[in-house]
């Protein structure tokens, strides 16, 4: 065991800083946290989400003015049908929550009315702004915290206190013209964008240069429940709400409005290719639309009560799904329907996520696999591994009863995602029975408090819990070659932009094949 798992781990003697894959062994080697000190509760807490922010170098032409809001894309003119052809330079008209029409101004520049910084480090600037890195964003209580992935500290080197609501979600692409790569939503509904690197360049205790949308609730005034850029749509963004409504912003002003259902938008993902829109809710049902034709796919239900979180497979084929049911769903996007069902939780699924860095075991042949490799996490602390030979799935699964609901809501046709023409429909979830069931390759508690997330990268597998507590763990051809040099730093080999095109993997026979026990750490 390195010396910093050692350290991490003194504070939870009783978890292991370790779990083993047929692969090798995982093993914990750094663990990030923030100072209880910086904390403010008056507002309550919000559950810890996190993002990964792959800061590539500064290019040598970049100016070092403010960012600019990035030209209209090609997103625009499709989204724009649902609300007029607005050009972002006047006011466009919403229907606010209570029924009454809203002028809308756009965005405004700000120089830190979110509030002041604090915390260790946050008085500073940090030394390689301007250069590569990796960083670690995540929110606790009112405040948003920025760590160093490849740094062995465990205080994060920028704390931003918000004064007057919580950070409940973020996103971040480096690929977004006008250097704005960072997105932040509050529980008041106010949404900031902003530069990753000038924050970290400031050495004072405010955002710098942010860009405010839904000022004091303008547009919306229900807490943003999830945040994500829209893939290469040039710097167009949407915000999912906790009265069921989508808005899709780009340039100074939204430039739509999708109402789905009576209720919150729990998690929303998009394909890599930007193409569909996956969306959990309150209600249970799985959404996907094809995002530039305005139109529902397909849908369907959860077992019992709510979703909470969904992810596409990288090649677009597989949706994960969690949730109060205590299962992992996997639902095929050119089937419209489960195709499995993962059993090994014991409480709720909070996170999930496709592993698309991982390769199935080489052998010789003509033959053909397709093997995923996925994660989840939940209330029971657990962190589960799965693979999902897709050759083993061969239980058939019955069609949905014809004539399934069109609506967005089974209870409601009047709910409704405006302007859309709907072709697909929301079906009820099948029968148990009719549905191949999978089991954990690897369960691991890996926190002493509930977990709310997961992510994949080329090094490790990247844990938070509810408190905001993180825990990076180094696969096992990482944490080998670190084992004699834990002082060094990791260094990501790929950024989000250079994951692998799929994840599937094909070979003729795998060295091993979907386990039928699960292996306890």
């Amino acid at each position: 065991m390195s010396s910093s798992s050692a350290a991490v781990n003194s504070q939870s003697p009783s978890l292991k800083t370790y779990f083993k894959t047929p692969e090798g062994r995982y093993k914990l080697q750094y663990e990030k946290t923030h100072p209880a000190a910086v904390l403010h509760y008056s507002h309550g807490k919000a559950v810890s989400q996190l993002t990964i922010a792959y800061l590539k170098e500064r290019p040598t032409t970049q100016a070092s003015a403010t960012p600019s809001i990035p030209s209209s894309g090609g997103v625009r003119s499709a989204a724009a049908r649902l609300l007029g052809a607005g050009n972002g330079s006047r006011a466009l008209s919403f229907v606010g929550g209570n029924g009454v029409s809203r002028p809308v101004s756009g965005s405004s520049r700000i120089g830190g009315s979110a509030g002041a910084s604090t915390g260790s480090g946050s008085s500073q600037p940090v030394a390689n702004f301007d250069e590569k890195g990796t960083y670690l964003i995540f929110n606790s209580a009112d405040t948003l915290f920025i760590s160093d992935l490849n740094s062995q500290d465990k205080d994060p080197i920028k704390s931003i206190h918000f004064s007057n609501s919580n950070p409940v979600c973020h996103a971040f692409d480096s690929e977004v013209k006008g250097g704005h790569d960072l997105l932040i939503g509050l529980h008041s509904g106010d949404v900031y964008s902003v530069s990753l690197r000038q924050q970290l360049q400031d050495p004072g205790r405010k955002l710098v240069a942010a860009h405010h949308y839904n000022k004091d609730g303008s547009i919306n005034n229900s807490r943003c429940t999830c945040i994500a850029w829209v893939p290469e749509g040039d710097g167009t963004f949407v915000v999912g709400h906790a009265d069921g409504n989508i808005y899709v912003y780009e340039r100074s002003n939204p430039i739509a409005r999708w109402h789905i259902y009576q209720g919150s938008i729990n998690s929303l993902s998009f394909s890599s290719d930007g193409t569909c829109l996956a969306t959990v809710g309150r209600d249970g049902y799985l959404r996907v639309f094809d995002f530039a034709k305005d139109q529902l796919k397909f849908g369907g239900r959860s077992y019992y009560g709510a979703l909470l979180c969904c992810a596409w497979s990288s090649d677009g084929k597989y949706i994960l799904t969690g949730g109060e049911d205590d299962l992992v769903q996997v639902w095929s996007t050119e089937d419209r329907k489960i195709v499995a069902c993962g059993e090994g939780h014991n409480s709720w699924v909070s996170g999930v996520a496709f592993d698309s860095y991982w390769s199935a075991p080489n052998s010789d042949g003509t033959g053909e696999n397709v093997v995923y490799r996925f994660g989840s996490v939940g209330q029971d602390t657990q962190l589960l591994l799965w693979d999902l030979a897709m050759d083993e799935i061969v239980v058939p699964l019955r069609c949905g009863p014809p004539g399934g609901s069109p609506t967005f809501n089974s209870g409601s046709p009047a709910a409704h995602w405006d302007s859309v023409c709907v072709v697909g429909s929301l079906q009820p979830s099948p029968s148990i029975r009719d549905v191949p069931k999978i089991s954990p390759l690897v369960a691991h508690r890996a926190h002493v408090d509930p977990l709310s997330e997961l992510i994949f990268t080329n090094e490790s597998v990247v844990t938070i819990s509810r408190e905001g507590h993180i825990k990076i763990w180094m696969r096992p051809r990482h944490s080998e070659s670190n084992e004699s040099s834990s002082s060094e730093a990791v260094v990501p080999t790929a950024s989000v932009k250079d994951r692998p095109t799929t994840s599937s993997i094909k070979n003729s026979s795998l060295s091993y094949k979907q386990p039928s026990s699960v292996l306890f750490s």
